[in-house]
């Protein structure tokens, strides 16, 4: 027997650590009942369920074949490109804005992709970025620079 899909497996087992570990936290509280629930009873459950679920994932990723199969190696330049993206947010915020920081995040982390098209990465930046504009800035009301702020004067 042979591990068929790796990334099916891992995250299985990655499922089953914390299901049990869930399980095993929720023993401090008192588990009850169905029918008298205490306030452990819910994470024992989901513990079990999601213990359940990594399971089957992890079984389905097997097989019994004898099948060679060549290792993936690591990519470097997506890794590098979308952490190097974020980083970039993170630092760009208050000097360039919230509109350009995000532009640019968009951007550089598309590039990530084997299949990076210019025009497509344009346009999912400023669809995603009339999606943060209206969640952050108007719906959840935080304080953080829309401008950069050599236009607004704000430094």
């Amino acid at each position: 027997m042979y591990i068929k899909r790796t990334k099916d497996f891992k995250s299985g087992l990655l499922f089953m650590f914390f299901g049990i570990a869930s399980a095993v936290f929720s023993g401090t509280y008192q588990i009850g009942t169905a029918a008298k629930m205490g306030p452990g009873y819910f994470p024992f459950v989901l513990g079990g369920m999601l213990t359940l679920l990594g399971l089957v994932v992890s079984l389905r990723s097997l097989s019994r074949g004898e099948e060679t199969r060549k290792a993936r190696s690591l990519r470097v330049k997506p890794v590098i490109l979308v952490l190097s993206s974020v980083i970039l947010f993170g630092l760009l915020l208050r000097p360039l804005g919230l509109i350009f920081s995000t532009v640019i995040l968009i951007m550089i982390s598309s590039m990530a992709s084997d299949e990076f098209k210019k025009k497509e990465a344009i346009l999912s930046a400023f669809v995603l970025l009339a999606v943060v504009l209206i969640v952050f800035i108007y719906l959840l009301k935080f304080q953080i620079p829309v401008w950069p702020s050599f236009l607004t004067g704000r430094i």
